[in-house]
């Protein structure tokens, strides 16, 4: 297909803050459109959301209310997912998922193109490709050039995720209780427990074995888009009351010695990784400086004084842009060979 092709786009989930992050970045990025429909509730119907300096109306979903689109973002959870993106392929369209509906799917591909989209066959027939977990996409694309430079033995991450990864209402209920806090107890709906000036450590539900489920997503995600199987992971996942971007702080155990210098090297020639790591000078990433950026960033790269070959560092990303909207839109770029 010709790079310059306007191609007829559909966002589902489009009043989402998943969904707006799409509407921002099609117009940053210049995406070619031709057409774009939007799917929203019912309390969105007519509503009227301007891109690319064109007025689109929100409209619901209904069978064949994907027919002559090349592609549709999914962004409003596993069960719209489920039901809805196999019918977008069948009216001949991509279905670019970012619930886990899919995920896990031995027969669908879960995708972060600097680390596997190789896979993504440009052209090809439609499908459905699936979007990685936000926490996921950060830490696959960090251990992805240790990985193939050095061989990683063993992986160990704490999340510390902030409250934008539960959508509006998360950020809504921080910022109420920070309205709130001197006058009135904090109204508690969307986390188990008061975020302001706290820290919650569970994501989703537990398991039997004391996992939650974001912890799962991560631990099972990054081996198969990694494609390592057998990698030893273990995650740790807490909600923090940061507004936006979200923070890892990573051990990785490589196979072999090498060098502060070339661990720093192998990861700033990655595309989509930027190092900022001047610990004396207080220099490493913030989710509020990263908030709004497009790259993974990677600082306080150290090694562990006990074991020569185990490394720590800490990672941030905005996980409404790389770690969700942005990593779409890359999926996109590559099956449509769109220039970035």
């Amino acid at each position: 297909m010709n790079s310059t092709k306007k191609l007829n786009v559909g966002v589902v989930g489009a009043t989402g803050m998943v969904g707006q992050a799409f509407m921002t970045l099609l117009e940053e990025k210049k995406f070619p459109l031709q057409e774009l429909r939007l799917f929203a509730s019912e309390a969105s119907l007519g509503k009227e959301i301007t891109v690319q300096g064109k007025k689109w109306i929100c409209q619901t979903l209904k069978r064949d209310a994907f027919q002559g689109l090349d592609l549709v973002f999914f962004s409003s959870g596993d069960a719209i997912s489920k039901e809805w993106a196999p019918e977008a392929v069948r009216c001949g369209a991509y279905a670019i998922d970012n619930s886990a509906a899919f995920r896990m799917d031995p027969n669908t591909d879960l995708i972060v193109p600097e680390v596997n989209g190789h896979l993504i066959v440009r052209n090809g027939k439609p499908r459905i490709i699936a979007n990685p977990n936000c926490s996921t996409i950060q830490l696959a694309i960090t251990l992805k050039p240790l990985a193939d430079a050095y061989g990683i033995e063993d992986v160990k991450v704490s999340t510390y995720q902030a409250v934008s990864g539960a959508g509006q209402a998360g950020q809504d209920e921080l910022l109420q209780q920070m309205e709130t806090y001197k006058d009135h107890e904090p109204h508690v709906e969307t986390f188990p427990h008061p975020i302001l000036f706290n820290v919650i450590p569970q994501i989703g539900s537990f398991n039997e074995e004391g996992f939650c489920t974001e912890e799962v997503k991560i631990m099972n995600e990054t081996r198969k888009i990694l494609q390592l199987p057998n990698l030893k992971i273990s995650a740790f996942t807490v909600r923090v009351p940061a507004l936006n971007s979200h923070c890892e702080t990573v051990w990785v155990q490589l196979k072999k010695e090498v060098q502060r210098r070339e661990i720093i090297a192998c990861l700033d020639r990655f595309p989509g990784i930027v190092v900022m790591d001047d610990p004396s000078h207080s220099i490493y990433p913030t989710p509020r400086d990263v908030s709004g950026e497009d790259p993974v960033y990677v600082g306080r790269i150290h090694r562990d004084p006990q074991d020569p070959r185990l490394w720590l560092m800490w990672v941030v990303s905005d996980n409404l842009k790389k770690g969700a909207a942005l990593n779409g839109l890359q999926i996109a770029e590559r099956i449509f060979d769109i220039p970035g």
